[in-house]
């Protein structure tokens, strides 16, 4: 949750141009909100503004507009330093707070009320940090049925739900987001596909398999009927927690965990993320998926995000030799 309290005008001003132009989703506006107040920490403390070094405890609020017109680019660069040398942040991580200080000098040189309005931007020439290209963790085909055999036991009180998430998003590579949101008017079952809200409120259609379209409607043939008037936003909700509300984050999260413990999986190594990870890889491997068009399943903006998943096995690259025209010779 926001508090808006705690930003200066200016801070606030952007967040409602992100949601109201922009059209961000409440989880991006959060984490434009988180980075800039710990960029705008970091500048009160590089320029001398406090003696505080406890980012916890630093105050924004009254960090004067004037100040953010004194940013250069050498002092956004310093905040990255900041961040490698105090946090040891990974160059994803820098790469997103380098995004959304982009943005956010943008919207001030470009687009604010002549109240915010700045002469210049300092980011425009702001450098992404060039990432490590490490491949995806993901689970193996084999690990995969082990884990949706654990789901689907029938000592969980719960497990025609459980095994239905893990089903989706075996299958559907769909983000956490993504399922948690999801309600049951958005399903048609007549043409097995539903539509789910991904990044920046971007609407999808994803397609959903025989294992997809079984996995629901059981699901559905136990699911609460009885859900509190009180709270209508469960009651179109396909997933629910045993308090018949919309399940959260965290409970998802819960149960895969829990789910990966008991199937024998290191669970500080796959998560919830990893099971895309895990959907998209399986489809390309086996399922001979165009590329284009697994970007399209998955949501991704950019086809460069995509390539990721074109790795190949290490059994495919054995393979590939053992075939060689001279291998027998």
């Amino acid at each position: 949750m926001i508090k808006r309290e705690e930003n200066p005008d200016y801070l606030n001003a952007f967040l409602d141009y992100s949601t109201t132009i922009l059209n961000k989703s409440p989880n991006s506006v959060k984490e434009y909100n988180y980075d800039l107040a710990m960029f705008l920490k970091f500048i009160k403390i590089h320029f001398g503004l406090t003696c505080e070094t406890d980012f916890s405890k630093i105050e924004i609020k009254d960090l004067s507009y004037d100040v953010i017109k004194k940013i250069e680019l050498d002092d956004i660069h310093a905040f990255l330093g900041y961040l490698t040398n105090t946090f040891k942040s990974k160059a994803a991580t820098r790469a997103r707070k380098i995004s959304t200080i982009r943005i956010f000098f943008k919207y001030l040189s470009q687009e604010a009320s002549k109240r915010f309005l700045l002469d210049h931007n300092p980011a425009l020439n702001l450098k992404t940090p060039k990432k490590d290209k490490r491949l995806p963790k993901y689970l193996s085909l084999d690990d995969s049925k082990k884990l949706l055999d654990v789901a689907s036991n029938e000592d969980n009180r719960n497990h025609e739900r459980d095994y239905a998430i893990i089903t989706l998003f075996l299958n559907c590579g769909m983000r956490l987001s993504e399922l948690v949101g999801i309600n049951i008017n958005d399903i048609d079952f007549s043409e097995c596909k539903m539509t789910v809200i991904g990044k920046g409120n971007k609407e999808r259609t994803i397609y959903l398999n025989k294992a997809c379209m079984k996995a629901i409607s059981n699901y559905l043939n136990v699911r609460p009927k009885n859900i509190s008037h009180d709270n209508k936003n469960s009651d179109k909700a396909l997933f629910l927690s045993e308090r018949k509300e919309r399940i959260s984050r965290r409970t998802v999260q819960h149960i895969v965990n829990k789910e990966l413990l008991e199937a024998g999986l290191d669970s500080r190594k796959y998560s919830v993320h990893k099971l895309r990870h895990t959907a998209a890889t399986l489809m390309y491997q086996y399922g001979e998926v165009d590329i284009r068009a697994l970007q399209e399943l998955l949501g991704h903006e950019s086809i460069a995000t995509t390539e990721i998943y074109t790795h190949v096995s290490n059994d495919q690259v054995r393979s590939a030799v053992e075939r060689n025209p001279l291998a027998n010779i």
